[in-house]
C-alpha cells in the first residue's frame, strides 16, 4: 500500500510550464524541418535551406534552454535525438537526391541512405558517449567526429553555393555525391571537432565578440547565401586545426599522472632520505635505545 501510494504521489507531481521551453524548441525544430522537406518536394529549396539552418539554431537553443534551465530529462534527450535525426539527416539526404543526385537514380538514392544512416549512427553514439563518466577531460571541448547540424550544413553547401554564385557545376552530380559521402565518413569518424558548449570568454573579449557576431549577423541579413559558403569553408578549415589542438590536449593530459607521479616520489624519496649503507645499517641494528630509569617509591 505505501509503495502504491508513493507511485501515486509521484504521478501526481506536477511540473512548472517552465519545464517544457527545452522541449518546445525542440518540437519547434522538428516542425521547422518537417516544413522545409516539404518545400523541397515542391522545388523551392531555397525556402526548404533556410528552414534547416532555422531548425539548427532551434537545436542549439533548446540545449541552451536546458542546461540554463537545469532541466535534463529522458524524454527531452530521446526527443531531441528522433528530431536531429530527420532534420539533419533524412531532409538534408532527400532534398540533395532530388535537387542533384536523381540522375543517379539508384546509386544517388543509396548515396542519400548512407548519409542518414551515418548520421543515425553518429547520434546514437553521441548518446551513449555522453553517459560516460570517464571521459578524458579534453573531450569534453570536442564533439568525435562532425557533429549532426553541421554535417547537414555541409552536405547542402553546394546548393548553398549554387544560390550565392549561380555555377551550374555545383549542381554536378557527382560532386554532390562526394560531398555526402564525404561528410557521412566524418560523423561517424574519430576525428575531434571543436565544441563551443564549454567555451568561456574572458571579460576584455566579450566586446571584440560581440562586435564579430554582429558583422556575421549584418552579412547573413544582406548576402545570406555567400556568407554561409564562407562560414562552410571556415568549418571545414577548423577541422585539421582541431585534429591539432585535440591531440596536443590529449599529450598534455597523459603527461599530468606521470608527473604527478614522479613528484610523488621525490617527495617520499626526501622524507625518508637516501638508502643506509651496509655498516650504518648495521650500526644501527646495534644500538640499544636508552629508556630513563624508573624512580622507585
Amino acid at each position: 500500500m505505501m509503495l502504491r501510494n508513493r507511485r501515486r504521489h509521484r504521478q501526481r507531481i506536477r511540473r512548472p510550464l517552465l519545464h517544457m521551453v527545452p522541449n518546445l524548441f525542440t518540437i519547434l525544430s522538428l516542425c521547422a524541418g518537417l516544413t522545409g522537406l516539404r518545400y523541397g518536394l515542391d522545388g523551392r529549396y531555397d525556402l526548404a535551406v533556410a528552414l534547416i539552418i532555422a531548425a539548427a539554431v532551434l537545436d542549439g537553443l533548446d540545449g541552451r534552454a536546458a542546461r540554463l534551465l537545469n532541466i535534463q530529462s529522458k524524454l527531452g534527450a530521446e526527443l531531441d535525438s528522433l528530431a536531429d535525426f530527420f532534420n539533419f539527416g533524412v531532409a538534408p539526404a532527400v532534398l540533395v537526391y532530388y535537387w542533384a543526385l536523381q540522375p543517379m537514380r539508384g546509386l544517388g538514392w543509396a548515396v542519400a541512405m548512407v548519409f542518414a544512416v551515418c548520421c543515425a549512427l553518429r547520434l546514437a553514439r553521441f548518446n551513449i558517449e555522453s553517459e560516460d563518466p570517464q571521459r578524458p577531460r579534453w573531450m569534453q571541448h570536442f564533439f568525435t567526429g562532425v557533429p549532426a547540424p553541421a554535417a547537414a550544413g555541409l552536405a547542402l553547401s553546394p546548393m548553398i553555393s549554387w544560390f550565392a554564385f549561380g555555377h551550374p557545376w555545383s549542381q554536378s552530380w557527382l560532386l554532390n555525391a562526394l560531398v555526402l559521402v564525404v561528410v557521412a565518413i566524418l560523423m561517424v569518424s574519430r576525428v575531434p571537432t571543436f565544441s563551443a558548449k564549454r567555451l568561456r570568454l574572458e571579460p576584455d573579449q566579450i566586446v571584440p565578440t560581440l562586435a564579430i557576431a554582429g558583422l556575421v549577423m549584418a552579412f547573413l541579413v544582406t548576402e545570406p547565401w555567400l556568407t554561409l559558403t564562407l562560414l562552410a569553408l571556415l568549418y571545414v578549415f577548423s577541422i585539421p586545426i582541431g585534429v591539432a589542438v585535440a591531440g596536443r590536449m590529449r599529450r598534455e593530459e597523459a603527461l599530468l599522472p606521470a608527473q604527478a607521479n614522479g613528484a610523488g616520489a621525490q617527495t617520499v624519496a626526501a622524507e625518508t632520505g637516501p638508502p643506509a649503507s651496509g655498516s650504518d645499517q648495521a650500526s644501527r641494528e646495534r644500538v640499544v635505545p636508552f629508556e630513563p630509569r624508573q624512580s622507585r617509591p
